[in-house]
């Protein structure tokens, strides 16, 4: 069941699809909530960014000025009275790089950047004509620079023809084009070709490189090497941060019981010894026989507590659900963290803080395009790997100004957390997964992002799907998005607490995600000022799908093409405002607004 501000509420069952249709017109009623002055938190300045609550200057394209004066939407002044425990709504202020700080200054033009600098033409001898493989000179230039301490990796203008896969493996590397329209690195092979064949894990004849991997790889070094080994000897690895088998841990702590959005956690004191400021751990919270952590992470609502866990094969191979966190402060047994803690830490779920892989920290890739040839997309999860950018087990990495064009895949973010997107597009032929967010990913930002109308019709047999989510992953933002095709793609896998705001969406795209995978929502995904240009609900419009979250501020939109039933029986506790009137939502973006949450 749906809660409409300023409407009754009723119970939705899990097959009254059509009933959808009636709540929409009687969400209507819904924006007459918005009405008055912009107040109150949502005004404030997030830390180096612009207003929270954008004036009409900067509106986005194409969206009229209100016609009447507008006011906090009620939903944000009840978040902003309890930011890290709101039923509905997730805290994301801090998701992306360094708790979402700004990305490190780009050297204005002719400054030279700090600390080591090695130019890959002048030092390396790659040829920007694209007339010889470039990747060897790319990749010592890289490894000297990681080998070093790190260093920042110049490719100047031009085209650099790249045979193999540019592989960043060492921490506080940055790889620096001239800029996206000037640098430009052509990829001629696919994953398949350089790597090998990548089966699936879970059976059957898929190809992994449908949703793994990159032409540019930033991923650790020792991590890199043990995921292609085990795929060339065709083992099929797991891939986050606890390595191929889900064993590379050993314990750091116990944490006593604790709340969603604490802050602060008590160890045993001889625990506490094992840990220190800046020190990189992974909260671990396993399931128990009842599934109680999985009805946890879907809103411990009556449908969560009936629903059948124990056939979702493919969803409870998700579990442990494991979060990278740094520690900020050690006092006594008192340990502060970075970010307030994701779900309750209870006894039964066994709460662990751990060891981790080594991770990539501190690396980004900014000012090019990658540019696969152009091959025709292939069939449905049967991708050759022609992949752009892969983050794995990365942690403050970023990408700046970078394209990918003609590329099976986009963006991915694997076993990947607190990493920042911006700037990014995706355009060509068209692709599987523009941008991908899998296997325990969690806290990313993608803000100012593009997913470009395809230049060439797409074949029979392909799928589009956009902005994917899935595998438990959480807490990730996409923030200030034009989506030319696609659609916001939960893929199953029960990823909860993400937040979709201030997107513009063709939305022809559909989801994907097998049964054994299980639900297509958990709790607390916010969609927030979404205008949808084709006018079609699936996956944009929420509230008759995903438990305890929230839609705020979409144009009226209808069912058609690709349409879902919710996975939860029963009262869904979820939230519809200002249905109808995306332009006179406030806060405008969300993300934003939070930014001006201070933390406990």
């Amino acid at each position: 069941m749906a809660t409409h501000l300023g409407t009754g509420s009723g119970g939705l069952g899990g097959g009254d699809v059509a009933r959808r249709a009636v709540l929409g017109s009687a969400a209507a009623v819904a924006a007459a909530v918005v009405t008055g002055t912009a107040t109150g938190a949502a005004a404030a300045s997030g830390p180096a960014r612009s207003s929270a609550v954008r004036g009409p200057e900067a509106r986005p394209a194409g969206v009229p000025a209100p016609s009447r004066p507008v006011r906090d939407a009620a939903l944000w002044r009840e978040f902003a009275a309890a930011p890290f425990t709101h039923p509905q709504i997730p805290f994301v202020g801090r998701a992306g790089y360094r708790a979402g700080s700004p990305l490190p200054r780009r050297p204005s033009a002719g400054e030279r950047p700090r600390g080591l600098v090695i130019d890959v033409v002048r030092d390396h001898g790659a040829r920007p004509d694209g007339s010889a493989d470039a990747a060897p000179a790319i990749n010592r230039a890289i490894a000297a620079a990681g080998e070093r301490g790190g260093g920042t990796v110049t490719v100047p203008a031009g085209t650099y023809r790249i045979d193999d896969v540019i592989r960043i493996g060492h921490s506080d590397v940055v790889v620096r084009g001239a800029g996206s329209g000037a640098t430009t690195l052509y990829a001629t092979r696919s994953l398949t070709e350089l790597i090998g064949a990548y089966g699936s894990r879970y059976g059957g004849d898929k190809s992994s490189w449908s949703w793994a991997g990159g032409l540019i790889w930033l991923c650790p070094k020792g991590r890199w090497a043990s995921l292609t080994d085990a795929i060339r000897a065709r083992e099929w690895p797991f891939e986050g941060w606890t390595g191929n088998r889900r064993d590379a841990w050993r314990t750091l702590a116990t944490p006593a019981p604790a709340r969603r959005g604490d802050r602060t956690i008590t160890v045993p004191a001889a625990d506490a010894r094992n840990l220190r400021p800046r020190q990189l751990v992974l909260l671990r919270l396993a399931d128990d026989p009842g599934h109680t952590l999985l009805q946890h992470m879907a809103g411990d609502g009556e449908g969560a507590r009936t629903y059948v866990w124990a056939d979702k094969t493919k969803l409870t191979s998700y579990v442990p659900y494991e979060w990278p966190v740094r520690v900020t402060a050690v006092q006594g047994r008192r340990i502060t963290l970075e970010r307030p803690l994701p779900l309750d830490l209870r006894p039964e779920w066994d709460p662990r803080l751990t060891t981790l892989v080594t991770p990539l920290t501190g690396s980004g890739v900014e000012g090019l395009t990658l540019e696969a040839v152009e091959q025709p997309q292939a069939p449905h999860l049967l991708d050759q790997g022609y992949n752009g950018l892969a983050f794995q087990c990365a942690y403050d990495c970023w990408a700046d100004d970078v394209t990918v064009r003609h590329v099976d895949n986009g963006f991915g973010l694997i076993g990947a957390s607190a990493c920042t997107l911006r700037r990014t597009k995706v355009e060509g032929r068209g692709a599987h997964h523009p941008y991908y967010c899998r296997e325990g990913s969690h806290d990313n930002l993608i803000e100012d992002f593009t997913v470009a109308a395809r230049t060439t019709p797409a074949p029979s047999g392909t799928q589009l799907h956009g902005i994917n989510v899935e595998g438990l992953s959480s807490y990730n933002v996409w923030s200030r998005g034009r989506m030319e095709m696609g659609t916001f793609d939960s893929h199953r896998g029960m990823p909860f607490a993400n937040v979709r705001t201030d997107i513009t969406v063709n939305n022809n795209g559909v989801h994907g995600g097998d049964a054994s995978a299980g639900p297509l929502f958990g709790a607390r995904f916010t969609h927030w000022n979404i205008r949808v240009t084709n006018e079609r609900a699936g996956l944009m419009r929420i509230d008759g799908l995903a438990p305890y979250s929230a839609t705020v501020g979409i144009n009226e939109v209808r069912e058609f093409g690709q349409i879902d039933v919710p996975d939860f029986t029963g009262d869904l506790h979820t939230r519809l405002e200002a249905y109808g009137s995306p332009e006179a939502v406030r806060p405008v973006n969300l993300y934003e607004a939070q930014r001006a949450v201070r933390l406990r």
